[in-house]
């Protein structure tokens, strides 16, 4: 289940991309460098650093820090949605930054646990098996592009099943995962992970706001960055704790990343609530002074070619009489 989750997840995402946005960005790449800071260098230092203070254990460290170096996931393209955002930044943002994880995302490991080196569980931290899960992605990523060039209608019904099979699919983890492992797994979960589970996310989304606000963008982009960085495609990181470690080895910390998309999803539900409660009036009134300053710079623009193409005004006088008064010309 896992495992078709996440290439449905992946297919969805390529057949949200276009090969003409991928050249935009290409030539003005903002969004690449936004994933590229937002995923891998705010992201897992986040992650160290929640560790380091909450003091995890070496495998409760390494189950956060697979999660911080994840990169973005899908469910930001639907909150960007209704938020207002930015949709083809936030798709453009997803895919970048899935692409980059092939190298960085193993990179960001490798450096961020050094601090827990001597343990067992970093020693036994299988790279090169992330890095093929990581690679296996790219097909289905491909195969959804393709799609979107030869049967754009197609591509559309399958961006809208794997959002559904996102959600769907993260339920499903957590039901079975809750009933077959019993609550005596969610137990065995230290207090300090669930601080973390619901601390993380939170910290992300103030992160990618602030770094939106440091490069000057509008209001509708820096929602579009804040939910793309702390939005991790969560069903990756189940996918490499399942298939990579030994259930004798991860033990309990496999139900992380299922607690990460809890909260993240909550935490993006209560975004979007106060945005429609309080923000979207502010944003039709932008939106709305914006097309009055452009009419009213077209009617100005309007009265100055009258001026210059005016060669003389014609005034009456009194007793009928008509008069030319010549005018000069603006240059």
């Amino acid at each position: 289940l896992v495992g078709l989750g996440l290439c449905v997840t992946m297919l969805g995402l390529g057949c949200a991309v276009e090969l003409g946005q991928l050249g935009q960005q290409l030539r003005r790449p903002v969004g690449l460098l936004l994933a590229l800071l937002g995923q891998f260098v705010a992201m897992p230092l986040l992650a160290f650093l929640l560790a380091l203070i909450f003091a995890l254990d070496e495998v409760a460290a390494v189950a956060v820090l697979l999660c911080g170096c994840c990169p973005g996931g899908n469910l930001s393209n639907l909150m960007s949605v209704l938020v207002d955002g930015d949709m083809n930044l936030s798709i453009i943002m997803t895919a970048s930054s899935t692409l980059l994880a092939l190298f960085l995302m193993p990179l960001c490991l490798w450096i961020y646990s050094r601090y827990w080196i001597n343990t067992a569980v970093v020693q036994l931290l299988p790279l090169g098996a992330v890095s093929l899960t990581l690679g296996s992605t790219l097909l289905p990523i491909g195969l959804g592009v393709l799609i979107r060039y030869r049967h754009p209608r197609a591509a559309d019904l399958l961006v809208k099943i794997s959002l559904w099979s996102l959600l769907v699919t993260l339920v499903i983890l957590f039901i079975l995962t809750g009933t077959m492992l019993g609550p005596d797994l969610l137990a065995q979960i230290p207090a300090s992970v669930y601080a973390i589970a619901v601390l993380m996310p939170l910290a992300g989304y103030a992160l990618g706001y602030g770094l939106a606000t440091v490069f000057k963008m509008p209001p509708h982009c820096r929602r579009t960055v804040s939910l793309e960085t702390g939005c991790q495609n969560v069903q990756l990181c189940t996918a490499i704790l399942k298939l990579t470690f030994s259930p004798e080895l991860i033990g309990s910390m496999y139900m992380f990343p299922l607690l990460y998309a809890l909260f993240q999803s909550a935490e993006a539900g209560l975004f979007v609530l106060a945005y429609k409660m309080y923000g979207r009036d502010s944003y039709k009134q932008d939106t709305l002074g914006e097309e009055e300053d452009t009419d009213i710079s077209y009617k100005k623009l309007k009265e100055e070619e009258v001026a210059d193409t005016s060669y003389g005004t014609v005034t009456t006088e009194e007793h009928n009489s008509i008069q030319m008064e010549p005018t000069q010309t603006a240059l």
